[in-house]
């Protein structure tokens, strides 16, 4: 199957990439390159591909593909409350507007990279009240809102020959040759490491679903090829009911995982209204033999392991692998535009 990957340049798409090419698949990459650099580790071996701002795809990017895996976004809550309105320019029309080149082009499978936080506020805090892909979408965020807008786009355009699926992922973990220190437990191990502290600035009682990245793309490479049936216009929850923890929780797994390393919750943030545990049986049903293999303990190794050999520095953890500070450093040297494109 040809593959159109977006972001093969980013967190998630280095780990994919890999993934799919040796499941049989020829993978075609389409990146803007905004984290290409990103490297923690030997260079990665991306695929061939397209470097296009995403806003700027036209059918020629999409011809003679059999699917689309859709993970280019604006990806951090706090760029998306700093700029919301690129975030909807991004994240959401031009999400759309690439599953309309690609439906148009007769591409008939298009799996969308959404996200679990979705659900926002939606509680969940008891084994008993699981959220399922049937609960009410509560984003409080610009990045969750553009997602729910595009996953209902995209079911509008779903009919006999188009087939849409919202691979609602959890909060992402785990080592990737393109690193992102600005997610939760990744940002916590390396903080762990640098300062000998497992600092917490919430109050360390929200619930939140994990995922390692990984297991993400097994998941996509297995929707990939599932039955139209089983998949057409769904949504999943991608992660495991294990990995559903609280903050205080992950911060005690990296204390295990960094020996002397201290937890510190100061509360300074107050309560996170985002507190939700998950329920990830609805991807399992559909595509029998599917199930998560890292837990939030291995990843915390992982990625202890990894930062200790190819020598984390802090200046690469604070800015180097930080999204936000990534794109204000190039806008700071003149690399990009207002828009977030590259100057030419």
């Amino acid at each position: 199957m040809r593959v159109l990957l977006t972001g093969h340049q980013g967190y998630l798409g280095t780990v994919m990439a890999p993934v799919l090419t040796t499941a049989g698949h020829e993978v075609v990459g389409l990146d803007s390159g905004l984290f290409a650099d990103c490297v923690l580790g030997p260079p990665p071996a991306d695929p061939s591909g397209h470097r296009v701002d995403l806003r700027d795809v036209t059918a020629d990017h999409v011809a003679g593909v059999d699917a689309v895996i859709h993970l280019a976004a604006l990806s951090n809550d706090p760029l998306g409350s700093l700029a919301p309105e690129l975030t909807y320019d991004i994240n959401h029309h031009a999400s759309v507007r690439l599953a309309r080149l690609a439906r148009d082009a007769g591409v008939r499978r298009f799996l969308y990279a959404s996200t679990c936080s979705v659900y926002g506020a939606a509680g969940g805090g008891d084994s008993a009240n699981l959220v399922t892909e049937d609960a009410p979408l509560r984003p409080v965020t610009p990045y969750a809102e553009s997602k729910v807008r595009v996953e209902d786009d995209l079911h509008a355009l779903a009919d006999g020959a188009f087939s849409p699926v919202f691979m609602r992922n959890a909060t992402a973990f785990g080592y990737s040759p393109r690193l992102r220190a600005d997610i939760v437990l990744n940002n916590l191990v390396g903080h762990a490491l640098l300062s000998g502290e497992v600092l917490v600035l919430s109050d360390g009682t929200p619930w939140r679903p994990l995922v390692h990245a990984g297991d993400i793309a097994r998941a996509f490479a297995a929707a990939l090829t599932a039955p139209r049936e089983a998949v057409h216009d769904r949504a999943f929850n991608i992660g495991s009911e294990i990995n559903n923890v609280t903050v205080a929780e992950i911060a005690e797994q990296v204390a295990e995982a960094v020996s002397g390393a201290k937890v510190v919750i100061t509360g300074e943030t107050g309560a996170d209204p985002r507190s939700y545990r998950v329920d990830f049986s609805r991807f399992r049903a559909a595509v029998p033999g599917f199930d998560c293999e890292w837990t939030v303990k291995q990843g915390a190794l992982e990625l202890a392991d990894a930062y200790r050999k190819f020598a984390l520095t802090r200046e690469g953890f604070e800015r180097r692998f930080t999204r936000l500070a990534v794109l204000r450093a190039a806008s700071d040297a003149g690399a990009v535009d207002d828009t977030l494109r590259w100057r030419r």
